[in-house]
């Protein structure tokens, strides 16, 4: 038997300061690290489900959010929406080409984004920024073995079956809402259980 629980990484923005201040300004998970922000500026990278509900959550927190989208319209769904709007230390920008994270070596000071209808450049004074445009299941390496979902993740059933006999996934590399450690934990021990129930049937037989 084999369990699968190779997780997931942060989709990156890729431009400069990005990965220099990782850590120190540059951040990943809101209910990890917007603590850190309390009473700060910060920016939301992301208009989808993940951005926007990090963007509300971190308004509860923090002095002030900006969320930049990418495309002309947010995509998150409605409910989150209006919930965002309805925030007051809340700013939304569209069509904003994240191009650079600024520091001063230490730690974030800024961002540099291109409004992408006009073409000009402008800069936000804050203290942290967080990237929230997707996460990216490590299952590459997977490609043409078993099922994946068209978000590039392990199908799995309720216990953590793949399309594959004997062999199990867990975590966040899997088809399983809420990527959160405490519920891949609880995910690999339904995949021990489960490769461990698949192998005294095996051998029984």
């Amino acid at each position: 038997a084999v369990i699968i629980a190779t997780g997931a990484r942060w989709r990156e923005m890729n431009v400069p300061g990005e990965k220099q201040y990782r850590g120190h300004g540059v951040a990943y998970c809101p209910h990890c690290d917007g603590p850190l922000f309390k009473g700060k500026r910060v920016a939301v990278i992301g208009g989808g489900n993940s951005g926007v509900e990090a963007a509300i959550d971190l308004a509860g927190v923090v002095g002030h959010v900006t969320l930049l989208e990418f495309e002309g319209i947010l995509r998150a769904d409605a409910v989150l929406q209006k919930k965002l709007f309805s925030l007051a230390n809340v700013k939304v920008i569209t069509e904003a080409l994240t191009t650079e994270v600024t520091g001063d070596g230490q730690k974030v000071n800024g961002l540099l984004y291109t409004d992408r209808a006009s073409g000009d450049a402008h800069r936000i004074d804050l203290e942290g920024v967080f990237v929230q445009i997707g996460l990216l299941p490590n299952s590459d390496w997977l490609t043409g073995t078993l099922a994946l979902s068209r978000h590039r993740e392990i199908e799995i059933d309720a216990r953590c079956e793949t399309s594959l006999p004997g062999v199990f996934a867990a975590g966040d590399v899997t088809t399983v809402p809420y990527k959160q450690i405490v519920i891949a934990m609880g995910e690999g021990a339904k995949a021990a259980l489960s490769a461990f129930d698949h192998l005294i049937r095996s051998s029984a037989s």
